[in-house]
């Protein structure tokens, strides 16, 4: 080294840089690569792109939503999922459509090939295994991102999207490894620099199950879970007969007291309650340790055994993640039915990391203090592959929005899952990983799975991220379901006896006049396939238009009131505040209103409603103070 003169390093420009290759930031690099913009992805290691660390399986409750609603916008989570499935199901099938979510098993060394595949094959798209050390900022806008190694990327945005890497460290028992997840590097210089720039960090905590060996594993003891009979893929744009193929079984099986007992005498020995685990851990997803303290009244708890993909014998003990010392691990699997010779392959860990207080963004996801520095998935304070692809998809897409000095994207409440998921991040103060649930959305009878093309691909066309040749694909899908809907409402039948034996057959009232189909598929005992027969002119068509028009015909009424709901949701939505609003100025807004207001900086009064602390009491003296009302 040459002391005294300063050392060439490596510069290069681009428009967006993306930090982190999980599924945020696939999301986010393709997005802005497929606008245009020159993009750049870091990564600490190219071989764990789009990684699955944890549950073996993309979609699920609530979750299903949020993969389809990245594919209406041109994401690729639903089409790399189509690719890598094993195994298929529609959750909650025997009740209603708005909580209908479909869940697929991956094969994930085939998951994370086929994304990087496409990474790699697009175009302005450039991945970077570095790590980035330090964003620098000025005049309150990003200019450029450093790695480790001392190289600069000049960019116009960037994309914060670290998952659990950041300072990151892996905890089972009194085992403290400072890695990332799967023992990969930690991602341990970043905190520094945001912190530096006035970004205010967390800690938060979760974690992951033992992997076993298939071939240890008495499936007799455990009940067979099977994929569904016919396969629904994710992304609308894949062909459903394309997909149809023999799956492979998950197993049910349950805790019992002695798998309770071993682990209430080591409590003591878990980092979880020791109190070496600094971060806060996910609510809606403890470890089973929690369960057991948190549950007494519980005598055996739900465990799936999953497998990891085709290409290992590695199965996912699905409910039963953990930081309890590897010898009580063992201990503990040996009690479970059919785990009784089970050998573990990877202990479970708990793993912390530094994330971000998310109300310090807008809805765009970018910062509110740094112009062009956006962030996206478990940085955000999140959990799961889906809340980070859906967050990465809209950082993607707004990073270079602001690249090319074009207006923004905004999703609300009303018009997807993706809406509610970050409109609850950027409002709610969230101080544990938030996990996305269809109790959240208060508008899901109109926000289902089935419909997210029809309220989304217009704006993913309009964007640039839908080919004219799928919306036009997409229109004529339109027009068919709105043509079957008005079919059905505007077809009689009468009291034929053809008609009146069908009812008869079905235990359906006879006829006494002439009844419109849509009518007759009202009655519960009666549907669209059981009205065939008597419905003569019923036109050939896919399943998801048939499957689209028979849930506007059942519950038009439903949908009827939650568009009127809507309605006036965005009438508050609508009413913009201004961003450097003082709100002390404000007389009769209660104190912790004001303090709330002024650390977060609502955009609307919508958004000031939904914030804790502010009563509906404040809202109408902001109404008035505006003279909103």
């Amino acid at each position: 080294m040459q002391y005294g003169r300063k050392m060439p390093v490596l510069e290069e420009y681009v428009d967006v840089a993306v930090i982190g290759a999980g599924h945020a930031g696939c999301e986010a690099a393709l997005a802005s690569a497929r606008l245009g913009c020159s993009t750049v992805l870091f990564t600490v290691s190219v071989d764990s792109i789009a990684m699955m660390p944890c549950n073996p399986n993309i979609g699920g409750s609530s979750k299903g939503h949020l993969v389809r609603e990245i594919d209406a916008l041109g994401g690729e989570m639903g089409k790399n999922i189509d690719r890598a499935f094993i195994q298929s199901k529609m959750l909650n099938s025997s009740k209603g459509p708005a909580v209908h979510s479909l869940r697929a098993q991956a094969d994930k060394q085939e998951y994370t090939r086929a994304m990087r595949t496409v990474l790699e094959n697009t175009e302005g798209l450039f991945i970077r295994q570095a790590e980035v050390s330090d964003i620098d900022i000025e005049d309150g806008r990003i200019v450029s991102v450093r790695t480790v190694s001392g190289a600069v990327y000049h960019c116009k945005s960037a994309v914060i999207c670290t998952g659990t890497y950041l300072r990151a460290r892996c905890l089972f028992g009194n085992v403290i490894n400072q890695t990332g997840p799967n023992g990969l590097q930690a991602a341990t210089h970043l905190t520094q620099s945001l912190i530096d720039n006035g970004i205010e960090l967390r800690r938060f905590k979760t974690g992951t199950p033992a992997r076993i060996d298939k071939r240890s594993i008495d499936f007799s003891k455990m009940t067979e879970q099977f994929g569904d009979e016919r396969i629904i893929p994710f992304s609308f744009t894949t062909d459903r007969d394309s997909i149809q193929k023999e799956q492979v079984s998950c197993w049910l099986t349950y805790t019992n007291e002695n798998t309770h007992d071993i682990i209430r005498k080591n409590i003591d020995r878990s980092p979880l309650f020791s109190g070496v685990i600094q971060g806060t851990g996910p609510r809606y997803c403890p470890s089973i340790e929690d369960k057991v303290v948190r549950f007494p009244d519980r005598d055996r708890h739900q465990l799936f055994i999953e497998p990891e993909g085709l290409y290992t014998n590695e199965m996912y003990i699905g409910g039963m993640s953990s930081s309890l010392p590897e010898d009580v691990q063992v201990s503990m699997i040996h009690t479970v039915p059919g785990l009784e010779n089970a050998r573990v392959v990877r202990n479970a860990y708990a793993i912390e990391y530094d994330c971000v207080n998310a109300v310090q963004l807008k809805h765009t996801l970018e910062f509110k203090n740094i112009r062009g520095l956006y962030a996206a998935g478990q940085f955000n304070g999140s959990s799961g592959y889906e809340e980070a692809a859906a967050q990465g998809i809209i950082a993607g897409i707004n990073a270079a929005k602001h690249a090319l000095g074009k207006e923004e994207l905004v999703l609300d409440r009303s018009q997807a899952y993706i809406g509610v998921l970050i409109d609850d991040l950027v409002t709610k103060e969230t101080r544990e990983p938030y996990r996305m649930m269809t109790s959240r959305a208060e508008y899901r009878l109109v926000l289902r799975q089935d419909n997210a093309d029809l309220r989304l691909t217009e704006i993913g066309h309009k964007i640039g991220l839908i080919s004219d040749a799928r919306y036009e694909a997409f229109l004529n899908k339109k027009k068919a379901i709105e043509d079957e809907f008005n079919r059905l409402k505007n077809t009689y039948v009468g009291g034929t006896e053809e008609v009146q034996a069908l009812l008869s057959q079905y235990g359906s009232t006879p006829l006494n006049n002439g009844i419109s189909l849509a009518e007759l598929m009202n009655r519960p005992e009666l549907s669209y396939e059981i009205l065939a027969p008597i419905d003569h002119n019923r036109p050939r068509l896919p399943e998801d238009v048939v499957e689209e028009a028979v849930i506007l015909v059942k519950y038009e009424g439903y949908i009827s009131r939650q568009e009127k709901q809507i309605q006036q949701f965005k009438k508050l939505e609508n009413k913009k505040l201004d961003p450097d609003f003082d709100y002390d100025q404000i007389k009769g807004l209660r104190r912790e209103a004001v303090q709330k207001l002024n650390a977060i900086k609502p955009a609307s009064v919508g958004q000031a409603s939904r914030i804790s602390g502010v009563s509906p009491a404040d809202i109408s003296v902001l109404l008035v103070y505006f003279r909103m009302t």
